[in-house]
Parts: C-alpha cells; sequence; structure tokens
C-alpha cells in the first residue's frame, strides 16, 4: 500500500498545483517514507517543491521531548536552513507570522486513532487559521493503526480541550484525512482543504487491522508510542494518565499497562472478570510486575496488569480497550474504596478540573466508578446510545 506522501512524490500530477508556491510541512518522528527517510528531507530533496518552513507538534518535529506539558522551541533547521516552529511551545496555535511563511501546509502526522492524541487538535488549529488567512491545507493521510472500531463517551459541551478537540468518541475510527473533513465540515470552514488519500488501505484485513504489518516499519508518533500493541490499547490505558496508577512511563511497555505498589494485580482482574466478563474479550489480561524508572512510582515495585493484543487470541472486532480500562478502575474501587484513584494536577494546560475527566470529555465515567451501586449496563448504555451516533455521523466522511 501507499501513504499520502508516498502518492504525492511519485506522482507529479498530486504536485502540480503546488507549482510556484511556498510549502511548509507539519510533521513528526514518525512521518517517514517506506525506506525511513523523514518527509522533510524527502520534500526538500524535490525539484519542484519550494519548502520555506516546518511546523513540529507535540514532543517536537523530531520527537525530542518525552513527557505531556514539556514544550518545544523554535529553531533553524541546521541542515536545511528551514524556521521549524513549535505548536506546543509559547503557542499551540499557529501565529500570524508563521502562517505568513507558506502558502499550502503539507500535514504528514501518523495518528493513533484516538480523540485524546493532541495531533487531531493542532489539525483543527491549523485548519482554522488557514480558513482566517486563506491559506491551504492537504493532509498527506496515513493509516489508523487502531482502525475503524468505534468505542467510549462522546465528548460533552464545554468540556473541549487541547486533547477533545471536538465531539467524537474516545476511539474515532477515521483516519487523520477524514478527521479534516469532518473538522471542515462541523467547524463550517472556508478553507481550501485536500486529502491526498492511501492507495490500497484495507482496514479489515488481517492481522494488521489498520496498519501495514510486515510490509511498513513502525517508527513511535511520540515518545511513548513504541508499538502496535500500544495504538491498540490506548484509547484505554490513556485514561491511567488521569489517576495515580502508572500507565507504564519508565518502563519499556507504556500504555500497555497499569498499576501500582499497593494493589494486588490477580485480585483486580479477578474483580474484573466476575464484574463484566463480556467487556474483556480479544485480549489477554496478565498480572505483572514492573519497576518504572521515571515517572509515576519512580523505583518503586509495582503491581501490574498488562493487556495483551498482539498474539493469536487478539479479536480485532471484540477487543474494547475503553472498556476495559474502565472495568480496571472499577475493580481497584471496589477493592478498596478508599484508594486515592484520581490524580488532581494540571493536565495539558487544564488547571481547575480533573484530569480524569479532561481525558473522558466529561465527568460520567468517573462518577460511574465511584458510584457503589452503578453495574457496567448503566456505561454500557451511554457509551452505546454515543457510538451509535458517531458511527452515523462519520459515515459521510469515511474514504477507504
Amino acid at each position: 500500500m501507499k501513504f499520502g506522501i508516498d502518492r504525492l512524490l511519485a506522482v507529479p500530477a498530486l504536485r502540480a498545483p503546488l507549482e510556484g508556491r511556498r510549502v511548509a510541512l507539519l510533521a513528526h518522528p514518525a512521518s517517514v517514507l517506506p525506506d525511513l527517510t523523514h518527509a522533510l528531507d524527502a520534500l526538500a530533496a524535490c525539484p519542484d517543491i519550494r519548502l520555506t518552513a516546518a511546523f513540529g507538534p507535540q514532543h517536537g518535529l523530531r520527537g525530542d521531548k518525552q513527557d505531556n506539558m514539556v514544550e518545544s522551541a523554535d529553531y533553524l533547521d541546521p541542515v536545511l536552513g528551514v524556521p521549524v516552529f513549535s505548536l506546543y511551545g509559547e503557542v499551540r496555535r499557529p501565529t500570524d507570522a508563521m502562517m505568513d511563511s507558506f502558502d499550502v501546509l503539507l500535514v504528514d502526522l501518523q495518528d493513533l486513532g484516538c480523540r485524546i492524541y493532541t495531533f487531531i487538535t493542532t489539525l483543527r488549529y491549523v485548519l482554522e487559521a488557514a480558513a482566517r488567512h486563506g491559506k491551504a491545507v492537504w493532509v498527506l493521510d496515513r493509516p489508523n493503526p487502531a482502525g475503524r472500531p468505534v468505542e467510549g463517551l462522546t465528548l460533552r459541551p464545554g468540556w473541549e480541550s487541547f486533547v477533545g478537540a471536538g465531539p467524537m468518541p474516545m476511539r474515532h475510527g477515521l483516519t487523520l484525512g477524514e478527521l479534516g473533513l469532518w473538522f471542515a465540515d462541523r467547524l463550517k470552514l472556508d478553507v481550501d482543504y485536500r486529502m491526498i488519500a492511501m492507495e490500497g488501505w484495507q482496514p479489515e484485513e488481517a492481522p494488521g487491522f489498520g496498519w501495514p504489518l510486515g510490509t511498513r516499519s513502525w517508527v513511535n508518533s511520540s515518545p511513548n508510542a513504541p508499538s502496535l500493541a500500544m495504538a491498540r490499547a490506548y484509547a484505554g490505558t490513556v485514561m491511567v494518565e488521569g489517576t495515580t496508577l502508572s500507565e507504564g512511563r519508565g518502563t519499556t511497555r507504556p500504555l500497555e499497562l497499569f498499576g501500582a505498589p499497593d494493589i494486588d494485580a490477580r485480585a483486580v482482574i479477578a474483580e474484573m472478570r466476575a464484574l463484566a466478563p463480556g467487556w474483556l474479550g480479544g485480549c489477554i489480561l496478565r498480572d505483572c510486575w514492573f519497576e518504572p524508572t521515571f515517572h509515576k512510582h519512580a523505583g518503586k515495585l509495582c503491581g501490574g496488569v498488562q493487556i495483551h493484543v498482539d498474539g493469536p487470541f487478539y479479536d480485532h472486532a471484540t477487543f474494547r480497550p475503553w472498556r476495559v480500562q474502565a472495568l480496571g478502575f472499577k475493580a481497584i474501587r471496589r477493592l478498596y474504596p478508599d484508594y486515592p484513584l484520581w490524580r488532581d494536577f494540571p493536565y495539558e494546560y487544564e488547571l481547575d478540573r480533573l484530569a480524569i475527566d479532561v481525558i473522558n470529555g466529561g465527568p460520567a465515567l468517573r462518577e460511574w466508578v465511584d458510584d457503589a451501586v452503578a453495574a457496567p449496563a448503566d456505561l454500557d448504555a451511554l457509551a452505546l446510545q454515543d457510538e451509535q451516533d458517531w458511527g452515523e455521523e462519520r459515515r459521510a466522511f469515511l474514504r477507504y
């Protein structure tokens, strides 16, 4: 198969509208060609493209920042001599001066298919800026490695944030190019938007179910996105960022596990199975021990639960990571009623709301976990309606 960047570089007719125009690139470390050449270098080497600027999202164009809320500075690329503007530094929306540096912005970002992944919000912000400044935005489309399934509660009105760009469920099932179509339509943007589609993407094809396993190398799109397994689990495990539990940062399996020094992982798994066995399909939960070298519980031995989604047991249609993680929280709350589960700290520049609520786009999940009489069926009733509504809404924007 071919990604959008592959097709743009291979087909002169696709590049023809760029002739005589200043071109900028929004990219990150995973913005690579099949031979792992970075898109910025490939575009700079293309004789009929006039590259005048580059932009980096959260974690930087080169992926140099490890944690959330660690900002990147603007700089001049030492090899290409073009300015590199940070959209996760002094600003998160491009300034007028940044917008004056190009006519067409090419966006080549590997998404993970999850609402909270901030590259989605950055896409929204550049589309809004382009509409104001009369600039063009082209998304060079890439696969959604989590595939087409939809899961989770829809972000509620008033809960928009840098990790909540719009009213979609946690697992949206669109590509970045399709999301651009949705943003332009929903926000009624008068913007010159173009999606350079992939060729041959088969999101229902085993074993990758969205990611071309065996034909394309995995490159971390952010420092803690080391594998396809992480991408599959992420729509659930990202919620652990809003808790006092470790999400595995500081280990070699970040965002595939959760745990803490003071929980019994076997008891947690047993409670999860007792509460809602139907929510645990398509994966295997394994109790484990881990000691983070940095971040939460650094240097402490943690009892943990690892979510395995990379074996022959994996069932793409059945696995529901958001429910698996919600059930993990519920099990801990039932086993340890007074456990200080929710972490109160600034999260992606939201200072007056609990991080778990910012992540979920509202308080409903936290309230369900903390309600001693609330059953899995109660959360299901909320989520199923949101998932069904989104499935209908996104249909008009599907291009594969």
